[in-house]
C-alpha cells in the first residue's frame, strides 16, 4: 500500500507529536520530584491524646476553677494560666509520644553574655524530662558556654553574621529560623519554640505549652484595650494592622508550635519583611510587628498567658500566681550595636 506524501507528512506529524508529549510528560515528573526533594522533610506528628490506664488523678470540675482571668479565646483556643491544667496528667500524656521540642536563641554580638543563664535555667525548668534541642544563633561560637545537659537534650551552634544595627538582627530572625528549619530543624524536632536570650526560666514550662500554633500574650499589654496596642499602623507596611483590628498583643519573645506551622509563620513573615525593605520601610518592632499581623489572621490553637513570658521592670500582678519565664534587666545602650 502507497500513502502519499500528504498522508507521509501527517503521519510524520503524529509521531512527533507524540515524542513531544512524552517529553513533556517526563520533564514535568521530573521536576516535580526535583521540587519534592528540596522541601523540608517535616516529621509527621498528629498523633491521639492518649491516657494511660488506672492512672489516678483529680478529677476535673466544669463549675470549680479560675475566675479571675478568661481561660479560652473567641475562637476557643486555650489560654494557659496556672490552675487550668494539670501538669502531671499533661506530662505522662505528652512523654509517652517520644516527642522532641526544638528551642532556638539568637545570641548575636554582647547578646552571648545571657546565653549562660538561659540554658542553665532552661535545664531547671523547660520541657523536663522531654528531648530537646537547642539551636543557638551566633556570630561568636567561641563564646558559647559550656552547660551540662540532661540525658535527650543536645546542643546545636550555627555562626551567622553580625550587624552594626539591632533593628537588621532582629530583621533577619524569621529568615534564619526558616532557614534552619528547612536545612535541620525538620528532620530533628516535632515542636519548636523561638526564645529571646536576655530572658530566664523561673519555673516549670511544660507539655501544656504544646500546640500546632502558640503565642504568649505580652505582659505589658494583656490589661490594655486595642486602641493601645503598638501595632504597625501605616498602610504601607505589610505588617499593618488597621485601629479597629486586633486580638491580643502578641509578644514576639516567645512564639512556637508544630515545625510546619511555625516554619510556614517564618515564611510568610520573612516575605513580608523583605517587601517592606524593598520599599524602604521598617515596621515599628520588626519581626514583632510582621507576628502579630500574621497572628491576627491565622490565630493560634493556643495561648500562653503572661507567666510564660513577663518582664523583670514589671511589678507582678495578682492574677500572675507564677512568673515562668521572664526578660531580664538589662542596659541597652551598653549590649546594641546602636542606639
Amino acid at each position: 500500500m502507497r500513502f502519499s506524501s500528504n498522508a507521509k507528512q501527517f503521519v510524520l506529524l503524529i509521531i512527533v507529536g507524540i515524542f513531544l508529549l512524552l517529553g513533556y510528560v517526563v520533564f514535568n515528573h521530573f521536576n516535580e520530584r526535583q521540587n519534592m526533594l528540596s522541601k523540608p522533610i517535616l516529621r509527621s506528628r498528629v498523633q491521639n491524646i492518649v491516657s494511660p490506664e488506672r492512672l489516678l488523678y483529680k478529677q476535673p470540675s466544669v463549675l470549680v476553677g479560675r475566675t479571675d482571668v478568661v481561660a479560652v479565646t473567641p475562637w476557643l483556643a486555650p489560654i494557659v494560666w496556672e490552675g487550668t491544667f494539670d501538669p502531671d496528667l499533661v506530662d505522662i500524656i505528652y512523654k509517652s509520644m517520644n516527642l522532641t521540642i526544638a528551642t532556638t536563641v539568637f545570641a548575636v554580638g554582647k547578646y552571648v553574655r545571657f546565653l549562660q543563664d538561659f540554658l542553665e535555667t532552661a535545664e531547671k525548668h523547660f520541657m523536663v524530662d522531654f528531648n530537646v534541642r537547642y539551636y543557638v544563633f551566633t556570630d561568636r561560637p567561641d563564646d558559647v558556654p559550656s552547660v551540662n545537659l540532661s540525658q535527650g537534650r543536645h546542643l546545636s551552634v550555627i555562626q551567622v553574621p553580625g550587624s552594626n544595627r539591632w533593628q537588621e538582627i532582629s530583621a533577619r530572625k524569621m529568615k534564619t529560623i526558616q532557614t534552619a528549619i528547612e536545612r535541620q530543624i525538620s528532620r530533628e524536632a516535632d515542636y519548636i519554640f523561638c526564645l529571646d536570650v536576655y530572658s530566664k526560666f523561673h519555673a516549670r514550662w511544660g507539655a501544656e505549652s504544646l500546640g500546632r500554633l502558640v503565642a504568649v500574650i505580652h505582659p505589658w499589654f494583656y490589661q490594655a484595650t486595642r486602641d493601645h496596642f503598638t501595632y504597625e499602623r501605616r498602610p504601607a507596611s505589610t505588617a499593618y494592622i488597621p485601629m479597629d483590628e486586633g486580638d491580643y498583643y502578641y509578644t514576639g519573645a516567645v512564639f512556637g508550635g508544630s515545625v510546619e506551622d511555625v516554619y510556614t509563620l517564618t515564611k510568610v513573615c520573612r516575605n513580608q519583611l523583605e517587601e517592606d525593605a524593598r520599599n524602604s520601610i521598617e515596621a515599628a518592632w520588626q519581626e514583632e510587628s510582621h507576628l502579630n499581623r500574621y497572628l491576627l489572621y491565622n490565630k493560634p490553637s493556643k495561648l500562653l498567658s503572661p507567666e510564660y513570658q513577663w518582664d523583670d521592670k514589671k511589678t507582678k500582678t495578682k492574677e500572675v500566681k507564677v512568673i515562668r519565664f521572664s526578660t531580664v534587666i538589662k542596659n541597652y545602650a551598653e549590649i546594641r550595636p546602636n542606639v
